[in-house]
């Protein structure tokens, strides 16, 4: 099974940047999906970006053209680069891993303590 801890949050003014970075720890990381996700206060978690064992990319609308996520397996790590950030980009980001299908679903049973990004001025 493979732990994971993000890292990387922080405040930001609107139109900044962030890097959000999820290390992994056991085996088979490279046989992984692996998605980003967030949750604004009072709202439900929600899929933000997935990245297939195969680097195969997927983004929610709201952040397509404004979020990359990448890996690197050697590093056992996946990335989530934030640009123009906006206030409503607010949320703690969570990273989990699976199967394709799984991660797109964010159908998970256990989550990390995630990151605060924060987007104010």
């Amino acid at each position: 099974q493979v732990q994971l801890v993000e890292s990387g949050g922080g405040l930001v003014q609107p139109g900044g940047s962030l890097r959000l970075s999820c290390a992994a720890s056991g085996s088979g990381f490279s046989l992984l999906a692996m998605g980003w996700y967030r949750q604004a206060p009072g709202k439900q978690r929600e899929f933000v970006a997935r990245i297939t064992s195969t680097s195969g990319t997927n983004y929610v609308d709201s952040v397509k053209g404004r979020f990359t996520i990448s890996r690197d397996n050697a590093k056992s790590a996946v990335y989530l680069q934030m640009n123009s950030l906006k206030p409503e980009d607010t949320a703690v980001y969570y990273c989990n891993a699976g199967s394709a299908r799984k991660v797109l679903a964010g159908d998970f049973d256990s989550w990390g303590p995630g990151t605060q990004v924060t987007v104010s001025s």
